[in-house]
């Protein structure tokens, strides 16, 4: 077994604390779906926001899903790059797997499709 980062990342309309944390939840289950992942294998998970978005912290919604308690969690304010795209989210999804760096599927939602075109499905 060995420890492999998941990216994912979406984006919300508005920096308000109910999208910001449904927004969230949709991508953590999208990305745990797609990689067929327990929450007993992740590692820790680090959670970025823009600047633009200070109305919630995201781990929150995370914590409160079912299994997910005992995560590790770390939120953090991405870095503000000129330009850089706006009401954006991140998740970095430590876990711990048997699958090599080919087989793990990142996620891009909303207009966060636009970070990783080469990624995004």
């Amino acid at each position: 077994m060995m420890v492999r980062g998941i990216r994912g990342a979406t984006t919300v309309t508005a920096n308000e604390e109910k999208e910001i944390l449904s927004e969230t939840i949709v991508l953590l289950n999208e990305i745990v779906r797609v990689n067929d992942v327990d929450p007993e294998q992740i590692c820790s998970v680090f959670v970025t926001m823009t600047p633009d978005l200070d109305a919630t912290f995201p781990a929150r919604a995370i914590r409160e899903m079912a299994g997910w308690e005992l995560v590790p969690l770390m939120c953090s304010i991405e870095i503000p790059v000129k330009g850089g795209l706006e009401r954006c989210i991140r998740l970095m999804v430590q876990v711990n797997t048997e699958k090599r760096q080919n087989e793990i599927h990142h996620v891009y939602l909303n207009e966060a499709k636009r970070l990783r075109p080469d990624l995004a499905r």
